[in-house]
């Protein structure tokens, strides 16, 4: 039993280095460039932002 249990740990860590080489992380760049450049809310789609240039 504790064999089993650590050949499924061993696999999904496996899984997850191949998940971080094959998607690496965009990070702030991306999040930056999808906030409102007024009030600074995160915006959803593409459309304008609720604040219409008050904030």
């Amino acid at each position: 039993m504790v064999k089993i249990f650590t050949f499924f740990l061993i696999g999904m860590a496996v899984l997850a280095l191949f998940g971080r080489l094959r998607f690496p992380r965009r990070g702030p760049k991306r999040l930056s460039a999808t906030r409102c450049p007024d009030c600074g809310r995160p915006k959803i789609g593409s459309g304008p932002c609720d604040c219409a240039g008050k904030g």
